[in-house]
């Protein structure tokens, strides 16, 4: 009887042993991936935007824009929230050229889908670590230039900061 529970104590001991062992196992179809992001991933994320026209009118103060790769390989700005049509500044929703080594971008006449009109941004720049949060964290800035088909006469300048995900810093 004794031989018994000293093999079962062995089976159970030997069995944990190589449970643990396989539970160690770095080779689990992993070593070969990368993690890896999209080409615009330096210029993607929300920022709080301040509109103003040329002689520095404020428009919209502290619009949340959202901007993300299509994965296409352009850059989508919008300040679009959720899947409806709920806009928090200028409603614009399109797609521009960006250049993700200089963290530009750019494009005239572009499809507006937030209200079918045609906007043209120009000197559009993300500058990294150039701004502070409302509690002084430093982020990324956001800046360009915007003219809308309906109104060609006004240029409206947007500009603001990458928002930090603090409650403390949310407007």
């Amino acid at each position: 009887m004794k031989n018994i529970k000293n093999n079962i104590k062995n089976i159970f001991v030997g069995v944990f042993f190589l449970g643990t062992l396989i539970a160690c196992d770095d080779d689990r179809g992993y070593d070969d991936y990368e993690q890896e992001g999209t080409a615009l991933q330096e210029m993607s994320g929300e920022y709080w935007i301040d509109i103003t026209d040329a002689s520095g009118a404020l428009y919209v103060q502290h619009a949340l824009h959202k901007l993300y790769d299509d994965n296409n390989g352009n850059l989508v700005i919008t300040d679009r929230i959720g899947s409806g049509n709920t806009f928090t500044g200028w409603w614009t929703d399109t797609t521009v050229d960006a250049d993700p080594a200089s963290l530009t971008f750019s494009g005239a006449n572009l499809p507006n889908l937030a209200d079918d009109s045609e906007v043209t941004i120009t000197e559009g720049r993300i500058l990294k670590g150039a701004a502070r949060s409302r509690t002084g964290v430093v982020t990324d800035s956001i800046y360009f230039k915007g003219v809308y088909n309906y109104d060609p006469e006004t240029v409206l300048t947007f500009a603001g900061h990458k928002r930090t995900g603090f409650e403390e810093d949310e407007f």
